[in-house]
């Protein structure tokens, strides 16, 4: 680790004072990260930015992080991958997506992560930078696999899949976080069976 600086070029004078390739300095590039990725999003970031930013040489960007994915998604500090969360969804006809939707969120939710979920959604509500940040994740990644190989414009796939995102939101805050009955307490199955035709219409039938 001591050899980072002679091997990827040299600090600007300005910035010699900072332990480059410590974790203060991949700390310094997950904030840096945070604040431009909520600022321009994520395509309106790059990693020579990012380093600008965290005052720190480009090349120590790639030695922490693969890529501007791993960053970004690390910088938004979720408690599960929505890539894994809802793999193979994209593959389903818009009735059992639907439901793989619902029970997707109900796994997700009801496993050991929920107290990290609930602390993430409320700090997020309360932070204008984290939902900028969840907001760009939700987009690229959640609602494009959900919304994957479905007929119509790209207007109407977004406000589809706008649509959708209600509905799943609004189930996690009432069943999880707000915590209101009887939908709190209901079955799976039978969250499955109330919530999942409002989605598969928002998914395909007209609106």
């Amino acid at each position: 680790m001591s050899g980072l600086p002679s091997l990827h070029g040299t600090v600007p004078a300005s910035r010699r004072g900072r332990r480059v390739g410590t974790n203060d300095s991949r700390e310094l590039i997950l904030a840096a990260a945070r604040r431009l990725f909520a600022e321009h999003g994520f395509d309106g970031t790059s990693l020579r930015q990012v380093a600008r930013e965290a005052g720190v040489d480009p090349a120590l960007v790639h030695h922490f992080f693969k890529g501007k994915d791993e960053l970004f998604a690390l910088s938004v500090d979720l408690p599960a991958d929505p890539a894994e969360v809802l793999a193979g969804v994209e593959s389903l006809d818009p009735g059992q997506r639907a439901e793989e939707i619902v029970r997707a969120v109900l796994r997700l939710w009801e496993s050991p992560a929920q107290h990290s979920l609930v602390a993430f959604l409320r700090g997020t509500i309360g932070s204008k930078a984290k939902t900028a940040m969840l907001r760009e994740l939700v987009t690229r990644t959640v609602l494009q696999r959900i919304m994957a190989g479905l007929p119509g414009t790209p207007e109407e796939r977004a406000l589809r899949g706008n649509l959708v995102a209600t509905q799943v939101v609004g189930l996690m805050l009432v069943r999880y976080v707000v915590r209101l009955e009887p939908l709190a307490s209901a079955a799976p199955d039978e969250v499955v069976r109330l919530v999942a035709p409002n989605i598969r219409r928002y998914l395909a039938e007209p609106l």
